[in-house]
């Protein structure tokens, strides 16, 4: 039996997008971890109303965008020097713990394992090799190739596309369930990776076809999952 294509969302997934919390106690102390949420929220916002609109910006844009917010809501009156700081170690964000180890499992197993991101295809490549990670993907597949932003249908077919599957056989892993949907909605199946009890997937009446807690478990899950049939 030929083992799936997996897409790896990267931001949040892969890569922990509140690794600069400690980092950023020097600068709002205490409101550092609301900033950090902050940033991330509105991160995304807005690359949800760019694609939306039509009016494309990068997301590396967007999180240059969604950081002045931060600023602003959180009262953190931030220098341009410290913006700049900031937005360079989001380049260098860290890998979650479980990360290199459950993709190391995958491709020993056979899977085909791809980066599929809302960032430029240039930054995640960055983002994947500060991890040490890069070399477990066969390939970067970036949303800037159609300039528009997940949970846009269009950036899931050009997936399937770009690493030659078809949407019964593709699946896309994220924690985040807006991203989840979106590939379910596209006709790709789709695990939810939920790292906190406290996470709530939006009840808009679809289901992940798979939840794990951790990508320690991705291999198992998946591979029971096609024994079973479905």
């Amino acid at each position: 039996m030929m083992k799936p294509t997996l897409a790896f969302d990267v931001y949040g997934t892969l890569i922990d997008t509140h690794g600069l919390v400690s980092r950023l106690r020097e600068t709002a102390g205490e409101k550092a971890e609301e900033f950090s949420r902050i940033w991330r929220q509105k991160q995304l916002e807005y690359s949800f109303r760019r694609g939306l609109m039509q009016n494309y910006e990068s997301f590396a844009v967007c999180t240059r965008n969604a950081l002045d917010y931060a600023c602003a809501y959180c009262r953190v009156p931030l220098i341009g020097v410290q913006k700049e700081e900031l937005l360079d170690s989001y380049r260098k964000l860290p890998a979650f713990g479980d990360v290199e180890e459950g993709l190391k499992t995958l491709n020993a197993s056979g899977f085909r394992i791809y980066a599929f991101s809302n960032g430029s295809a240039e930054a995640v490549e960055k983002l994947l090799a500060a991890s040490g990670i890069r070399e477990l993907f066969l390939d970067v597949v970036s949303v800037e190739e159609l300039q528009s932003f997940k949970p846009d249908p269009a950036v899931y077919y050009h997936f399937l596309e770009r690493s030659g599957t078809t949407g019964g056989n593709a699946w896309l892993i994220s924690c985040n369930p807006f991203d989840v949907i979106g590939a379910i909605s596209a006709g790709m199946r789709a695990v939810w990776v939920r790292r906190s009890p406290e996470a709530i997937f939006d009840p808009w009446g679809f289901e992940p076809t798979l939840t794990v807690s951790s990508l320690a478990e991705l291999e198992e899950h998946i591979s029971a999952w096609m024994l079973n049939g479905g």
